[in-house]
């Protein structure tokens, strides 16, 4: 009868019925509890992991999708769960976008930085192509695309929505860097989410922010920092229903003028 209470609650409200007493204890660690915690096609999940998952207990195996991202898919997909609610948080890594001319050499490049260096473009180090990127995300993508030089910036992901948390409300993020040297970037350009039928564009939307007569315009700056010591800027928002079927698309894109010097990290979709 615990057990069932239980695996109705959440990972947190378990975590905490564990202290009330011995049988409470024993309920509240149970496969049958944490099982009902875990996404409904985890068996599908864990043999695409590119590191093997090694766990005893379902609720070790929450522990360790919660904790930080798991490389999926050759290593361009991460995933998370998140540890209050269960839900499923996806990072999609640079490689695993569509860039426009991203595999042109003139405007883009492709490498490893460092997360405790602050990065430089003039001084930029471009490790060997394949070395692990630790990221304060928790995620481990071997590469992450570096703008060099481009007038048309148009980025684009693209997820299945059946891979997604059913009735929950998302939200996608652009993830990234500019270095020191980096220009172009505080031209007004646009966010765009497509699903179901609905696309949604916002208007002026900023990397970098713009000034205004030596002044920062910060009603205009629609970015924000992140405790990882990267950046992220809202693509917009989407609801998932259960049964809803085919691929949500967010992007940015921007067609001002040149620009450079913008590290991409990826997108990341995590419940709103």
């Amino acid at each position: 009868c615990v057990t069932d209470i239980l695996s109705i609650t959440s990972p947190r409200d378990a975590c905490r019925a564990a202290s009330i007493s011995k049988s409470f204890n024993s309920a509240a660690d149970s496969d049958l509890v944490w099982e009902r915690f875990l996404p409904t096609d985890y068996l599908e999940v864990i043999p695409r992991a590119v590191s093997p998952l090694v766990f005893e207990t379902k609720k070790q195996l929450y522990h360790q999708l919660s904790e930080s991202y798991v490389l999926l898919d050759h290593g361009y997909l991460g995933l998370k769960l998140d540890r209050e609610s269960g839900r499923k948080c996806y990072m999609l890594g640079a490689r695993n976008l569509s860039i426009a001319w991203g595999n042109d050499t003139r405007y883009w490049e492709w490498g490893h930085v460092p997360e405790s260096r602050s990065p430089s473009f003039r001084h930029f180090r471009c490790y060997a192509k394949g070395a692990d990127q630790v990221l304060g995300t928790g995620v481990k993508f071997a590469d992450v695309g570096i703008l060099r030089n481009v007038w048309w910036l148009d980025i684009q992901g693209r997820i299945a929505s059946a891979m997604l948390s059913p009735k929950t409300t998302y939200v996608a993020y652009l993830v990234f860097r500019t270095t020191r040297e980096s220009w172009g970037l505080s031209a007004p350009g646009k966010t765009i989410i497509s699903f179901g039928g609905v696309r949604k564009e916002t208007a002026n939307v900023f990397l970098q922010q713009p000034r205004t007569r030596g002044r920062p315009r910060t009603e205009a700056y629609t970015r924000a920092p992140r405790n990882d010591g990267w950046m992220e800027l809202e693509l917009g928002e989407f609801y998932c229903d259960d049964g809803d079927e085919g691929e949500v698309e967010m992007g940015f894109q921007e067609h001002h003028e040149y620009k450079g010097g913008l590290i991409l990290e990826g997108i990341q979709i995590r419940p709103k």
